[in-house]
């Protein structure tokens, strides 16, 4: 049923982000700060526990929270996060870059790590979103690790900016949600806006991938050199 003389309002309120931050002894010039954002229904103690294992504890390590709470299941006290639905798409890739800018920068002073060595790393949901902020905001991140995740749909004739940050995407051969038909053309799509693609197909399914980490260093290494 349809109620005639409704209109739609909306406001802006307070919302209360969080994150867990791993940080070495000694953080060096060698260090890179890396923000990871988790999949759909995680939360940050996952994230954060397995980009750790991927790319070490010599760096710094910043894993936020999804900003969407809910309950797993009915009748449990398990909590997973997320970080968008299709409803008011907008307003959560605002936030989303809000969050982004405020933990890079935040975090990038406080351990002084500049632009030039900072990533974003995310897995499943969160992955087209990454991809949009580095072609909205290509001076903010060095790079960006996709794994098991998407492209924006409007990637090709997105009101996007040449994406400066070199780009590692793994997808995975038997991912249920990403589909290896769709995902084995990524490569071709993200040269489109960036000029440094890197992509890898590993078996599996849908998972954070244990042999990420081999894949990751020397992508690391690369880049620095460069």
């Amino acid at each position: 049923m349809t109620i005639e003389n409704t209109r739609h309002c909306s406001f802006t309120a307070r919302l209360d982000c969080r994150y867990l931050v791993h940080a070495p002894d000694l953080v060096d010039d060698r260090a890179w700060l890396a923000v990871a954002l988790h999949g759909f229904s995680a939360n940050p103690e996952v994230m954060l526990r397995l980009t750790t294992l991927m790319l070490g504890t010599r760096h710094v390590i910043a894993a936020l929270e999804g900003p969407n709470q809910f309950y797993l299941s009915a009748g449990s006290n398990e909590v997973g996060y997320g970080w968008a639905t299709h409803k008011h798409p907008d307003s959560s890739v605002r936030l989303h870059h809000d969050m982004l800018l405020h933990v890079l920068n935040g975090a990038g002073r406080e351990y002084g790590i500049p632009p030039s060595r900072r990533l974003l790393v995310g897995f499943s949901q969160p992955v087209g979103m990454n991809y949009r902020f580095a072609a909205t905001h290509p001076d903010e991140v060095r790079g960006v690790i996709g794994i098991c995740g998407g492209i924006p749909r409007n990637w090709e004739e997105g009101p996007y900016r040449p994406v400066t940050a070199s780009l590692l995407h793994i997808a995975r051969r038997e991912d249920e949600i990403y589909k290896p038909e769709v995902t084995e053309r990524y490569a071709e799509r993200l040269r489109l806006r960036a000029a440094d693609v890197e992509f890898h197909m590993l078996d599996g399914g849908h998972r954070f991938p244990s042999k990420a980490k081999p894949i990751a260093d020397a992508w690391l290494q690369r880049i620095s050199a460069a």
